[in-house]
């Protein structure tokens, strides 16, 4: 099992002047501590269950690019981009150019979208759902043919491109990784068996995890997939201290020791790899404990693989 962290929080103390050098920091740390992915939300006003709208979020992939500089190693991503916010070949070329600025280290994040807040802030048309799936769907054959030889024309019915040229290609080949960002037992997950790398899904325990990724089995088999390529990752949150006091975002902190009992529930429901959103993200001290979590965790892989 490999662990990532989500950075969704950037109203520190001094912002905006400290959002640079903390989210700096908290790269640079991440990577030291054998992180294996960084991501940021894709979000232009900070979300409901982490604060108001008025709290700083900065662009996405200008953030991803400047933690590219920051580190050499640890892979960048959205958790994730929102479908209706990008046109289809101007998000695969910003994925391209992150990943060839970054030495092949970009991941393209991607869902159907859903803060209508924002959409409607921003001047961001936000269709119906079922217009938005159809828009994924679309938008997932057309980064696949930009990352490609074909630079031919796209017709669908919600997007035409003349002609799909992207150069220079991503340095990752045969493409930057795809991560799709849900649990829609019949869209989504459909859509992970048909398109992509990667799943990501909430943490909602054990069981439901295990619900979910023997759905996505099902989708896998169905459209004749082997669902062993399909990386299944979950969003959770662990603040990790020696104390168990709780961090500074007043959650509860856990021991390494916990930490590694979750994550082996986490590996046993079906999960390969855990994205950590850290109450603590902030403080260098909790990235040693990290640093211990990832080593006694990397032998860990998911059930019946």
């Amino acid at each position: 099992m490999r662990l990532g962290l989500q950075v969704s929080h950037f109203s520190w103390p001094g912002a905006p002047g400290s959002i640079g050098p903390t989210f700096g920091r908290i790269a640079r740390d991440a990577e030291a501590a054998g992180m294996a992915s960084l991501w940021v939300m894709d979000h232009f006003f900070q979300i409901r269950g982490i604060g108001p709208p008025e709290l700083e979020m900065p662009e996405a992939y200008t953030a991803l690019a400047f933690a590219a500089a920051q580190t050499s190693r640890i892979e960048l991503g959205t958790l994730v981009t929102g479908v209706t916010y990008r046109h289809p070949g101007i998000l695969a070329k910003t994925v391209t150019t992150l990943d060839v600025l970054s030495g092949g280290r970009a991941w393209l994040g991607i869902g159907a979208a859903w803060n209508e807040e924002e959409h409607r802030g921003l001047g961001v048309r936000f269709p119906a759902v079922t217009e938005r799936f159809e828009r994924l769907e679309e938008t997932l054959q057309i980064v696949r043919q930009m990352w490609s030889d074909d630079d031919g024309p796209f017709r669908g019915k919600h997007y035409t491109l003349e002609r799909t040229l992207n150069s220079p290609q991503s340095i990752r080949r045969p493409h930057p990784p795809v991560l799709i960002g849900g649990m829609g037992p019949r869209k989504t997950l459909r859509l992970v068996a048909s398109h992509a790398d990667a799943s990501n899904f909430f943490d909602v325990g054990t069981e439901r995890l295990r619900a979910t990724c023997d759905l996505l089995r099902d989708h896998c088999a169905q459209v004749g997939r082997d669902y062993d390529e399909i990386t299944k990752t979950v969003l959770t949150r662990m603040s990790l201290s020696e104390s168990g006091g709780p961090a500074p975002s007043g959650e509860p902190t856990m021991s390494v020791a916990a930490a590694v009992d979750k994550l082996g529930s986490l590996a046993e429901a079906g999960i390969d790899d855990a994205i950590l959103g850290m109450g603590n993200q902030t403080d260098p001290d909790a990235y040693r404990l990290v640093a211990e979590v990832v080593r006694q965790v990397a032998g860990l892989t998911a059930a019946g693989r």
